[in-house]
């Protein structure tokens, strides 16, 4: 299910739709798990018996526990479908406090990429697929079909928040949803660099170079191509410090894009490898490496489909 439901029911000062409860209500009947948040637009502290998490958990946290509080502990955990458990005599005392409300992403198959201010918006505006978003104090709130682990400061403005965080209601949002890209899930592999061991580069295997030979389909020329790609490869040369992982994955999704309309093939292979050696000569794990490049050759795709 997609959080698109609009309340109308009676109106209040905090939700102009409805009550908290009136909206919890309506986004569970949309299949969408909903909680309370308290002053500060954080969820109500756990119970005295749940403090500390010393019952376990929620069946439903990553660490399952045997906690069946009827009370909304444990934070996103305590995200419901369920209307009897939101309108129980324990939950009431809290809905009295309530001043918003918030649901679990993940509980509904849904990552949201929180974009927390004009920059993030900006970025993700040139580098990732559009879909349904909704606006925030600060920023935009980009809503994909798909659950995904959940991360902080995946770059500069940027957290995404999906299984195990909630995202705070503002409002069904404007456009269509998009499936996941893979754009977004690249955002979560940790990117710092290590400092490169002697020469990392030359442990990668020998693969075919770029030419005309492995790019018989392409309609731009050699030249074209390759001034592109020692443009490329130098930005991520210069990430010493950090971020070469993003820079490739980001260099891969640019320089494919440029071949979206040859017949192919354009020899991106060939171009990925060359991707790849250059951010582990900068000490970023082959592996990580190998997926970010391939991830933004795919992002390419899929943002020109």
């Amino acid at each position: 299910m997609t959080p698109d439901c609009k309340t109308r029911r009676r109106a209040s000062g905090n939700h102009p739709d409805g009550s908290p409860l009136d909206t919890a209500l309506h986004l569970a009947a949309a299949g969408v798990p909903a909680l309370p948040l308290r002053a500060g637009k954080v969820p109500f502290g756990n119970c005295r018996t749940c403090k500390g998490n010393a019952c376990g958990g929620r069946p439903n946290m990553k660490a399952a526990g045997p906690c069946r509080c009827p009370a909304p502990c444990h934070a996103w955990a305590a995200a419901t479908t369920d209307p009897r458990v939101l309108t129980s005599p324990v939950w009431a005392a809290v809905w009295r406090e309530a001043v918003a409300v918030a649901y679990h992403p993940g509980g509904a198959g849904l990552t949201v990429v929180d974009l927390d201010n004009a920059a993030a918006v900006a970025w993700a505006r040139a580098t990732l697929p559009a879909t349904r978003t909704v606006p925030t104090t600060r920023g935009e709130h980009w809503l994909y079909q798909g659950a995904m682990p959940s991360a902080n400061a995946v770059r500069p403005g940027v957290d995404i928040k999906s299984l195990m965080q909630y995202a705070r209601w503002l409002g069904p949002g404007t456009g269509r949803m998009a499936v996941l890209p893979a754009a977004v899930r690249a955002l979560l592999v940790k990117e710092d660099t290590t400092p490169a061991r002697g020469e990392v580069a030359s442990s990668l295997p020998t693969r075919a170079p770029l030419s005309r030979e492995v790019a018989t389909g392409c309609r731009h020329t050699e030249r074209y191509v390759r001034t592109g790609l020692e443009r490329g490869l130098a930005l991520v040369r210069a990430r010493t410090e950090s971020g070469a992982g993003s820079q490739a994955f980001g260099v891969a999704r640019f320089l494919a894009a440029q071949h979206t309309a040859c017949p192919g093939p354009c020899g991106l292979a060939a171009v990925g490898e060359e991707i790849v050696t250059a951010a582990v000569s900068v000490g970023v794990p082959e592996a990580y490496a190998r997926r970010a490049v391939a991830n933004g050759l795919e992002a390419a795709v899929e943002r020109a489909a």
